[in-house]
């Protein structure tokens, strides 16, 4: 093989991997993704086998795209290990926690609800809940928290529980 084949051979490559790289930097924005971090966790005994947990969170749209909600969940670990499936409550069972139920605290934000959107590079503070068929002592020894976004379009985004926010 000729030099002059290996210099194109490489020419050709180094043109191929700057185009690919000029198409995925440019279409960045079309990856449909939410980033963020929960702010607080509350906890309130409903029972002795029942428990309800409100989280407070900020989350980030940082694509050129709508997110639009189609659920939201919370999973928590507990420390067994065993993953466990919060049931989520409504927006305005959530508004009657909170006008009812004083020992929970003041309502920071409004609860990220079905149809919400968060639009394209915008951010925001919302809450969430969930009902856990457990006692609060098994809730504050959990091993993780992560609340669970779904868009529309099949997009999932989770965001964890940092172990300082506990409790």
């Amino acid at each position: 093989m000729s030099k002059q084949f290996w210099i194109l051979l490489g020419v050709g490559l180094a043109v191929v991997a700057a185009g690919l790289g000029i198409l995925l930097v440019g279409t960045k924005g079309n990856h449909l993704e939410l980033d963020g971090e929960i702010l607080h966790t509350r906890v309130m005994e409903l029972n002795p086998n029942a428990s309800l947990v409100i989280v407070d969170f900020r989350v980030r749209n940082p694509s050129d795209v709508p997110f639009v909600v189609k659920s939201v969940t919370l999973e928590l670990t507990p420390a067994s290990g065993q993953e466990v499936d919060g049931r989520t409550i409504s927006k305005p069972d959530l508004e009657n926690v909170f006008q009812y139920e004083k020992l929970i605290g003041p309502k920071f934000n409004d609860a990220l609800s079905i149809e919400d959107r968060i639009g394209p590079h915008q951010t925001t503070d919302r809450m969430a809940g969930a009902r856990f068929e457990m006692g609060e002592s098994a809730i504050d020894a959990r091993k993780a928290l992560k609340l669970r976004i779904e868009d529309l379009d099949g997009t999932v985004s989770e965001i964890g529980e940092r172990s300082a926010l506990k409790k």
